[in-house]
């Protein structure tokens, strides 16, 4: 194992860091700056290296993916670390939402996707969001309401509804994401969305969109003339 302190003093990640600022990191360099030691075979640098590109996962994004298990199974991965790491990638997707959230408006497809975006295009699991608005079209809540595969019967139009009419909501937004990365609308993402759109006018209130996130790709329903 060659150590962090037998690299050049330009090279080592907290003095380049230092001198030249965090963007000027590698995907490896940052990570391995947040695991400060590697273990007896593999200095951090290393380290980083490994959980990056273990399993054909190419860049930093694959410790979105990892659970707590996968990361306390590298060697030099506690729970400390590991807990680090989750929370990291945890923080990148709030900060992206809070964001995102000050350009926010409904009527545009591409603010909404760009909400919701970091945080459900990492999902290995389809969920469908709704967020539900007043008259003004400003958010009152939004709530996952299924994750899991999603098909005609698991799109619950009730629960959509019954959540709308408790939130005393006049509008709504569904949102949902397509894991493998393609967002285009499958048959059954069209066929559901006119049923809810359907379902919705009979009782007073508005589906504005269906927006389905992909990775970092988005297809609006309603501009697709759906609904």
């Amino acid at each position: 194992m060659n150590k962090i302190a037998d690299m050049p003093v330009n090279e080592r990640p907290y003095e380049k860091c230092i001198k030249k600022g965090p963007a000027f990191l590698s995907d490896e360099e940052l990570l391995a700056v947040i695991l400060r030691t590697g273990n007896r075979e593999l200095n951090s640098m290393e380290l980083a290296r490994t959980i990056i590109t273990k399993e054909n996962k190419t860049d930093i994004l694959s410790i979105m993916h990892y659970t707590f298990e996968e990361l306390t199974s590298f060697k030099g991965i506690g729970t400390v670390k590991a807990i680090q790491i989750m929370c990291i990638g945890e923080l990148s997707k709030r900060i992206a939402c809070t964001k995102a959230i000050h350009k926010l408006d409904f009527s545009r497809p591409d603010t909404i996707a760009r909400y919701y975006m970091e945080s459900m295009r990492h999902k290995e699991k389809e969920e469908l969001v709704v967020a539900y608005l007043d008259t003004k079209c400003q958010m009152i809540k939004d709530m996952m309401i299924t994750s899991g595969t999603i098909n005609q019967s698991l799109f619950s139009i009730r629960e959509i509804f019954v959540q709308a009419l408790r939130l005393n909501a006049v509008n709504i937004v569904i949102v949902h994401n397509h894991p493998s990365g393609n967002s285009e609308p499958s048959k059954d993402d069209i066929i559901s969305t006119k049923k809810i759109y359907e379902a919705g006018q009979l009782i007073g209130i508005t589906v504005l969109d269906h927006i389905i996130i992909g990775d970092k790709s988005f297809t609006s329903l309603n501009a697709l003339g759906i609904i």
